[in-house]
């Protein structure tokens, strides 16, 4: 916060030879701070966070869940929206919209049938879906280039007449682009993908939607939710030998209710996972139809978004962390808790991916239900494992395996969820191990 006193001189008399001082009111001004280094003139407006809470607050006079606050934080009219969870509609004005190149095409077209000059709120394109993994990274990158070059080159011109960031092919996946650069705590992020809630990782409501829905933002139009039911929170609690990603089989795939916003928490004796182990659980939220999935802000978003460049937007986001973290007492229509250590590792499919076996037990009941038993090709990556500790990881276990003299039986694929990390870990020595 910077005081700035204003201090105004003047004569009372220009015979007195007396000057007199008027001291005006004391300013308290905060420093504005961009969403992202990528647009340096949209800036988060937290404030406007809080008013919209606080009148919420008085209405409903009780204590918010997270998701209620972010919710109800972006309405377009706090004062005078019907609010009945499970029934009324909210009207709500997202920060942003973030597309990808299969679903960008259509939403594009829409938009220029507008007519209008420029999109109302930051909003991306990424293309990443549109390359198939085939050869090889390089060979790939260019037979997408070549096959899709009239969409690319479409969505790139498009983007630029009508103020579209437009991240190119080969430079990432959506989700992990959008966790590096756009997202942080508070944000309402919509995006053409359902793996969109994966930005809740960073604290933020990010909710996958379709083509039309993006464009009514884009043109300045209240985006239509249903208000949701208060939620479920899930508590997570795990001892040192926890493994924190098995969750996704336990927590999302036994217990997850549809269309319900998912609230995580951990006991507080033990430390949560980093931001990108939160990603992870959030974004595999979207497989059985949570409507997304969110955790507080905390120290490890706090540490992620300075390791990422956004220091400022932690320092700001401290700031306003009563807004950011649910009210004590806050109630849930459910409430899980789910001791992680306890817990056993799970593979999920084939087929659909709330189809999940214990590891020890896959072989007997593929051996039953007939499954291809013959494991052709392992890959660590997509939207959901492809972050730099993702790859970390996995190069520790590789490294493992050649102290042991063990080759690899069957084709082993990876891919970085963006080139920042396929840079660092190429620095890091990862990519000759």
């Amino acid at each position: 916060k910077v005081p700035v006193l204003i201090l105004s001189f003047f004569q009372h008399a220009l015979n007195s030879g007396v000057r007199r001082y008027h001291v005006a009111s004391v300013l308290c001004q905060r420093a504005k701070v961009a969403m992202s280094h990528f647009e340096p003139n949209e800036y988060i407006n937290y404030e406007k966070l809080e008013k919209n809470i606080n009148i919420v607050h008085k209405r409903l006079d009780r204590p918010l869940t997270l998701s209620e606050k972010i919710v109800y934080g972006h309405l377009d009219d706090p004062a005078k929206q019907e609010i009945e969870c499970g029934k009324t509609y909210l009207r709500l004005r997202p920060d942003r919209v973030a597309m990808q190149d299969a679903t960008a095409q259509m939403a594009m077209l829409q938009f220029i049938s507008s007519g209008l000059p420029k999109v109302a709120v930051p909003s991306t394109i990424h293309c990443d879906h549109l390359i198939e993994a085939q050869s090889g990274g390089e060979k790939d990158l260019r037979r997408a280039k070549d096959i899709n070059q009239e969409v690319y080159n479409f969505l790139a011109t498009a983007g630029a007449k009508y103020g579209v960031g437009f991240w190119k092919p080969g430079s990432g996946i959506i989700h992990q682009i959008i966790l590096e650069n756009y997202s942080y705590p508070g944000v309402m992020l919509i995006g053409t993908d359902s793996h969109t809630p994966n930005g809740g990782g960073l604290g933020g409501i990010c909710i996958g939607v379709g083509g039309a829905d993006a464009v009514d933002v884009m043109a300045g139009i209240p985006w239509e939710l249903k208000c949701p039911k208060v939620g479920a929170e899930g508590i997570l609690r795990f001892d040192a030998k926890g493994e924190i990603y098995v969750v996704q089989g336990a927590l999302i795939f036994k217990h997850c209710v549809i269309g319900w916003p998912w609230t995580f928490s951990f006991d507080p004796v033990v430390s949560s996972p980093t931001s990108l182990g939160m990603a992870t659980i959030c974004n595999m939220g979207a497989e059985i139809g949570a409507t997304t999935s969110i955790f507080p802000y905390n120290e490890r978003m706090k540490k992620y978004l300075g390791k990422t460049g956004r220091a400022d937007i932690a320092a700001l986001a401290d700031e306003f962390k009563q807004h950011l973290v649910p009210d004590s007492g806050c109630q849930y229509d459910q409430v899980i808790e789910i001791n992680l250590s306890e817990l056993k590792p799970h593979i999920n499919g084939p087929f659909t991916p709330d189809l999940a076996h214990p590891v020890s037990d896959i072989g007997a009941v593929a051996e039953k239900e007939g499954w291809p038993v013959d494991i052709r090709v392992g890959l660590i990556g997509s939207c959901t494992n492809s972050s730099y500790e993702d790859m970390g990881r996995s190069a520790a276990v590789a490294k493992q395996a050649l102290a042991h003299g063990l080759k690899c039986k069957s084709k082993f694929t990876i891919t970085p969820g963006s080139e920042q990390i396929r840079a660092t870990i190429e620095r890091d020595g990862y990519v000759s191990m």
